[in-house]
């Protein structure tokens, strides 16, 4: 019987291995799977490679596995923001490695590696810094930009609703990078807030099939404010 429902973040996470490629879906701080990074800094690999929209915020999250010291290098489209501080203090020791990819980019190199794509020319960066040491071509009197496939070796992603089966289904805008980057990966991991019987989840609303799914672990939804601020219990009673 396929199962892959996991008992615990700890066991989804066991085999990641030194120097691993993890995808982590989010898009800012819509749909960071937090759980599965804090359950991966508590794992202890190191050495990893990061591939995210942006470097973390605040001391949570990505930017915990940042400071932890775990990657050795990170991929993303938006490295530097408000509240980027602990990347910016690790990439300007010489600490953190950084491959800056445009986001347009960063999706299409993830999508090619679920699909099978061996490289493919894309416009975007041509004449920039980020095309430097580059294959270039020009295409129908357009240049471009020869890019490859950004393969993870585990894909950490959150869904909203999930069946044994690994079928996920997202909430809004924390869909973003997590359906590509679970075709893109040796092994996906997800989150859901729901685990509903075997064909209660509509097969047309069904965005990632269980088949790039490896295990899916439930966690508790935690209630935010506007700006996603967790309450203090004084605040959630009201009081």
């Amino acid at each position: 019987m396929i199962n892959k429902i996991a008992l615990s973040v700890a066991d989804a996470l066991a085999d990641v291995k030194d120097g691993s490629t993890i995808l982590i879906g989010g898009f800012g701080t819509a749909g960071n799977p937090n759980e599965l990074i804090d359950g991966l800094i508590a794992q202890g690999a190191k050495d990893l490679t990061v591939v995210n929209n942006n470097a973390g915020n605040g001391e949570a999250g990505l930017a915990a596995l940042l400071k932890a010291g775990r990657v050795r290098k990170i991929i993303c489209s938006f490295p530097r923001q408000a509240d980027s501080h602990v990347f910016d203090g690790l990439y300007r020791s010489g600490k953190l490695e950084l491959e800056l990819v445009p986001q347009g980019n960063l999706a299409e190199r993830i999508r090619a590696a679920g699909a099978g794509i061996g490289a493919f020319f894309c416009p975007t960066a041509y004449g920039t810094e980020l095309a430097k040491g580059k294959e270039t071509r020009e295409i129908n009197g357009r240049h471009y930009v020869l890019e490859y496939p950004i393969y993870g070796d585990v894909a950490l992603i959150k869904a909203e609703r999930g069946d044994r089966w690994g079928n996920l289904t997202y909430r809004m805008s924390a869909r973003n990078f997590g359906p590509v980057m679970a075709t893109a990966a040796r092994k996906t991991v997800a989150t859901v807030h729901e685990i509903v019987p075997l064909g209660a989840l509509d097969p047309e609303c069904i965005v990632t099939p269980g088949i790039h799914v490896s295990q899916i672990v439930q966690i508790e939804r935690v209630a935010t404010l506007a700006g996603g601020i967790k309450p203090s219990a004084k605040s959630a009673s009201g009081a």
